[in-house]
C-alpha cells in the first residue's frame, strides 16, 4: 500500500486530493493547521491519519515522516486567498517559503527516495510578458502571496538539482469548488445568487466586472497533482484551463441558473477592486501536462458555475 502525507490537508485542495488518493488504495496522513474541526475531511473520515506537525519546526516534520514513511508528500500548506498576504505578509512568507525549505530539508534527513509536490500558483508570473503563460515564462511576482510562492517554486527546483529529489511543482491557476471559503469571488456569487433566487438576499457587490481569470475546478486539479508524481522524471506544469472568463461572465451564468437577470442584483463597487499589484492577464497554456501527463479537466466553465451554485441551494435547503 503506498503511503502519501498531504500537508495543509483541511483545505479545498488537500481534502480532495486526500479523497482522490484513498480511492486509489493508499494510506493518507495529513497535516492540518489547528485542532479543528476540518468539515472538509468530513468525506475521508477515519480512512485519513491526521498527524502533528509544524511548517515552520522542521523537527516537527522530521518526526511526521518518519512516523507516516510516505512515498510521496504533497505540500498544500499555504495562505491561499492573495489579497490576505498583503495583511499577513510574515506570516504568508514564512507558509510559502521558509516551510517549504524545511520541508525539503526533513525530506532529504529523512529518505531522499520520498516523492515531493509543491503547489505552485499563477501568481509567480505576476506582470507575465508571455500571454499564454507556459512553464518557461519568466517569473515577476508582485503580491506577497506570489513572491513567496516564487520562493517556494524555485527552492524546488534548486533541491531537485543539488539534491538529486524527485521534487515536482504544479503551477496551479484559479480552480474552485463548493470547498472555496465565501470570500472567493465564485463561491461569493454563486451564494448570492442562491440566497438572491430564495428571497433571503436583494444584491451582492463586486469588483470590476471586466476583470478576467483563467477558472478551473479544483477536482480536476487536483488529479494533476497526483498524475505529476506518477512520472518517472520530476518536473514543471502549468495546471490551467487554457482560457479566461470576466466577471459578468461569471454573475450572468450564476444568475442565469436560478433563472434570474444578474444585472438587477449585481452591483459593482469600488471598494471590492483589486490593487494595481493584483490584476494582471494570467492566463496559462496546459500543453505539456496535457501531453506528458495524459491531463485533462472534466469540467468547464460553466459546469463550474452551475455546480457551485447547485451546492449553495443545497446548503440552504439543508439549513432549512
Amino acid at each position: 500500500m503506498t503511503r502519501a502525507l498531504i500537508t495543509g490537508v483541511a483545505g479545498q485542495d488537500g481534502s480532495y486530493l486526500a479523497e482522490l488518493l484513498l480511492e486509489k488504495g493508499y494510506e493518507v496522513y495529513g497535516v492540518a493547521r489547528g485542532e479543528g474541526p476540518h468539515p472538509n475531511l468530513a468525506a475521508a473520515g477515519d480512512r485519513l491519519r491526521l498527524i502533528r506537525a509544524d511548517l515552520m519546526d522542521q523537527a516537527s516534520l522530521v518526526a511526521a515522516l518518519r512516523e507516516a514513511r510516505p512515498r510521496e508528500v504533497y505540500n498544500m500548506a499555504s495562505v491561499s486567498f492573495v489579497p490576505a498576504s498583503w495583511e499577513q505578509p510574515v506570516q504568508t512568507a514564512h507558509l510559502a517559503a521558509v516551510g517549504v525549505t524545511a520541508l525539503l530539508e526533513a525530506i532529504r534527513s529523512v529518505d531522499d527516495r520520498i516523492r515531493f509536490y509543491q503547489a505552485s500558483s499563477s501568481e509567480i508570473f505576476g506582470q507575465p510578458r508571455d500571454v499564454p503563460q507556459t512553464e518557461g515564462t519568466r517569473l515577476s511576482p508582485l503580491t506577497p502571496y506570489g513572491v513567496a510562492k516564487a520562493y517556494g517554486h524555485f527552492i524546488t527546483r534548486s533541491y531537485r538539482a543539488r539534491y538529486g529529489l524527485h521534487a515536482s511543482a504544479g503551477i496551479l491557476y484559479n480552480h474552485e469548488s463548493p470547498r472555496r471559503p465565501p470570500e472567493f469571488l465564485p463561491s461569493k456569487l454563486a451564494r448570492a445568487a442562491a440566497r438572491i433566487s430564495r428571497g433571503l438576499e436583494r444584491s451582492v457587490m463586486v469588483g470590476d466586472l471586466e476583470a478576467r481569470r483563467d477558472w478551473g475546478y479544483a477536482v480536476d486539479y487536483v488529479r494533476a497533482m497526483w498524475l505529476i508524481l506518477q512520472q518517472d522524471q520530476p518536473d514543471e506544469y502549468v495546471i490551467c484551463s487554457g482560457e479566461t472568463h470576466s466577471v459578468a461572465e461569471l454573475a450572468e451564468l450564476a444568475f442565469q441558473h436560478v433563472g434570474l437577470d444578474w444585472r438587477e442584483h449585481v452591483h459593482s463597487d469600488p471598494a471590492f477592486r483589486r490593487g494595481s499589484a493584483e490584476l494582471h492577464h494570467l492566463v496559462g497554456d496546459p500543453s505539456r501536462a496535457m501531453t506528458k501527463l495524459g491531463w485533462r479537466r472534466e469540467v468547464d466553465f460553466e459546469g463550474l458555475v452551475r455546480l457551485l451554485v447547485d451546492a449553495e441551494l443545497a446548503r440552504l435547503q439543508a439549513e432549512r
